[in-house]
């Protein structure tokens, strides 16, 4: 046996295209080779039967010339243990498909459409139906594709070499859509691991870790007007408001199954449409083995889950909010990955697409692994996922996750247990590199698509752009106005006069950067209350700051961002492990909270004031923020019409306040818009009946003022007439 068939018949040839499939003979004759290992004969159909070369699984046939070396010639082979016969086309008949230029951007880290290419893709080469796959896996003996239809032997589509750029690929003839399949990857220690495809589309419903070929028939979108419009979308000056959720707890059938996304889209688009939001932001939704990571530890970043359908059901999903006119934004997470070992870590048996080093590679907190963001192939595997995500889904925007965790070196560390940059300090250089570079290449393709930071540091210019040197994020989430408010409104109301700057404090930094104030999942979970169980007080007041609290987040400047089940007042923290607590929804107190979040949404859309200078001082002013004794708030949100102006007054007390004195910047008549006090709302029904007239008393300086009753626990939103 010489040195090639004894390679290819255990399983260790580099590139078993150097001698299977055709090749030339002296004489002018061609000879055909094909490996089969359980097959018992194979014939060439019009040729006649090949002959097996002694001792090993593999087939020959010299055929005289003219015959076509680039043809795919029918096989027959008849199975070893049940005598079937079968049809086949050898792969190794089949060139090269990945050209240079893809290689060659793959290694320079800038293929932005690099799922179009790696992964597994139905298609036709040379009037041959197949599937073409390509994988990433420098350094490595061989790579083979493995599933149920080659016994999961990985000797039997051992896959081309593309050389240094560490590239493999094989086009398998006659595999369809739905097939699950894996990598085996034979590494340079003689170390066998099978994994997960990283780009695969589609990955089977856990526990099952294989991927699966995806469907080939192309979606047909009817969201045409939504794009158009999104690519003009002026989001710094338009409202935003997000409702968000995780789709595997939001709802779940009598069984506790998940809903799918055409069930989901049934119940939750009309419920979004009711409550005025104009987003939904969806938990992570790529594929992941863990319910209880939230899908925060991804294992398919190119797959959405299968717990709740296909990638087509999930762009039906999309297609559906954009034509309702509801926004999706996605939880997107670069920061780290789990360390299951089917999946990305260690993906040669070696670290890969994790920092080789632990004081580089590894969450100690999370139990995860940090990417390599200095490596090209790296850096190319998630730029192209973010666009990936909205182009193959029109997603309407990411938040990225965890992105205080990417730019320190000594994020969550102690001394000794971290690297520094080669300049000496704790920044991550290659990460803080490609933030910007994804945000770049996401708003050049895509206008109008928001990216959004989670970073709970004082990092600066998180949402400025790249060419002023900032990280080029759309917006960043408060987490300082959410930590400090929630603070705040906490303390027993006797005892707020003492934390009164909490309220205040934002106001020094509010247009550093564009936020949004997120009350978001974190703030509802491992031991951290709902948001009604953090109220103080009785049953009445509870309710009453609740809605207060909603209010002031609506007054404040910023986007806005609420978790599900906080709209209607859930008082057990979220589980991720079963539905909301929807029949609270019958309790009026429960369902007037979600009366008040409908109307501060319509009112947050429909007046100007509210939204047009969220990221700008020009729409925030002062009238009294020095009431500490009273624990009272008043402020005017504007827009480019003075006329617009919005006067809002907040009292983070029981006590109504009657003929409480502010100053205004109008004449003439101010009437109440909002009243969170109202009875409507589930409060006492104390404030202003018609109009408040304006007088000529200067007061804060202001040349009028106006007298208002102020109710207890309660916000006011008053506008000129």
């Amino acid at each position: 046996m010489n040195e090639n068939l004894s390679r290819i018949q255990h399983g260790k040839h580099h590139d078993p295209f150097d001698w299977l499939g055709w090749h030339p003979l002296p004489g002018g004759q061609w000879a055909l080779r094909t490996f089969m290992p359980a097959a018992e004969a194979v014939e060439v159909v019009g040729h006649g039967e090949m002959t097996r070369l002694e001792g090993t699984d593999c087939f020959e046939i010299e055929l005289p010339s003219p015959t076509d070396p680039a043809a795919h010639p029918p096989l027959r082979w008849q199975d070893k243990q049940s005598g079937d016969w079968h049809d086949a086309i050898c792969p190794y008949t089949f060139a090269p498909q990945l050209g240079e230029l893809d290689l060659y951007l793959l290694q320079q880290g800038r293929h932005h459409h690099a799922w179009k290419i790696l992964g597994s893709h139905p298609t036709q080469v040379e009037g041959v139906d197949g599937v073409q796959f390509a994988v990433w896996a420098p350094a490595v003996q061989r790579v083979s594709v493995i599933g149920d239809f080659n016994g999961w032997d990985g000797r039997r589509h051992c896959m081309r070499s593309r050389g240094s750029s560490g590239v493999w690929e094989i086009f398998i003839p006659g595999l369809q859509p739905g097939l699950a399949y894996k990598y085996e990857i034979l590494n340079r220690r003689d170390q066998i691991v099978r994994k997960t495809d990283p780009y695969a589309q589609q990955m089977f419903m856990r526990p099952e870790t294989t991927s699966c070929i995806p469907a080939d028939a192309p979606y047909v979108w009817e969201d045409d007007a939504w794009i158009d419009a999104r690519s003009r979308f002026d989001w710094q000056h338009q409202p935003v408001s997000v409702y968000e959720l995780h789709p595997g707890s939001w709802r779940r059938h009598p069984d506790g199954g998940f809903y799918n996304w055409t069930e989901l889209a049934d119940a939750l688009i009309p419920y979004i449409t009711d409550l005025n939001y104009t987003h939904i932001e969806l938990l992570p939704v790529a594929e992941h083995p863990l319910d209880e990571s939230w899908g925060y530890q991804v294992s398919g970043y190119y797959a959405p889950t299968a717990r709740y359908g296909s990638a087509d059901d999930f762009r039906l999903f999309v297609d559906a909010c954009h034509q309702a006119g509801i926004g999706v934004l996605l939880d997107w997470v670069p920061a780290h990955f789990p360390k299951d070992d089917f999946a990305l870590a260690r993906f040669t048996g070696e670290p890969l697409y994790e920092h080789a080093d632990p004081r580089r590679g590894e969450h100690q907190d999370w139990g995860t692994l940090i990417f390599d963001f200095g490596r090209n192939e790296v850096k190319n595997f998630l730029l192209s996922n973010a666009l990936y995500w909205i182009e193959e889904f029109h997603i309407d925007g990411l938040r990225v996750d965890a992105v205080a965790s990417m730019l320190y070196l000594d994020y969550s560390r102690k001394a000794g247990e971290w690297l520094p940059n080669q300049y000496g300090g704790r920044e991550n250089i290659e990460a803080i590199a490609f933030l910007r570079e994804m945000n770049t290449v996401v708003h050049g393709y895509f206008p109008g698509v928001l990216t959004i930071a989670e970073e709970s540091t004082a990092w600066p210019a998180v949402s400025r752009p790249v060419e002023i040197g900032g990280l080029g994020f759309s917006m960043k989430w408060n987490m300082g106005w959410m930590n400090d408010n929630l603070s705040y409104i906490q303390h027993n109301p006797v005892h707020r006069k003492y934390h009164h700057n909490l309220l205040t404090f934002s106001q020094v930094y509010a247009y550093s950067e564009n936020f949004v104030l997120p009350l978001s999942h974190d703030e509802v979970v491992h031991m951290k209350h709902s948001m009604l169980d953090k109220m103080p007080g009785d049953y009445w007041q509870a309710f009453a700051n609740l809605r207060l609290f909603y209010a002031w987040q609506y007054a404040h400047p910023g986007k806005k961002l609420l978790f599900m089940g906080c709209e209607f007042g859930q008082w057990s923290e979220w589980n991720v492990g079963r539905e909301l607590d929807w029949a609270l929804v019958s309790f009026p107190a429960h369902d007037s909270i979600r009366h008040l979040l409908r109307d501060l949404n319509q009112l947050y859309r429909q007046q100007p004031a509210l939204y047009q200078y969220d990221f700008d001082w020009r729409g925030f002013q002062w009238i009294d923020c020095h009431d500490s004794d009273q624990s009272v708030l008043s402020l005017i949100r504007q827009g480019d019409r003075p006329e617009d102006s919005i006067l809002v007054l907040l009292n983070f007390t029981p006590i109504p306040r009657h003929q409480y004195r502010i100053g205004v910047p109008a004449s003439g008549h101010y009437r109440e818009l909002l009243n969170t006090d109202s009875e409507y709302y589930g409060g006492s029904n104390c404030g202003n009946e018609g109009e408040i007239p304006v007088q000529a008393h200067p007061w804060m300086g202001f040349e009028h003022s106006i007298e208002v009753t102020l109710p207890p626990l309660a916000a006011l939103f008053l506008q000129a007439r």
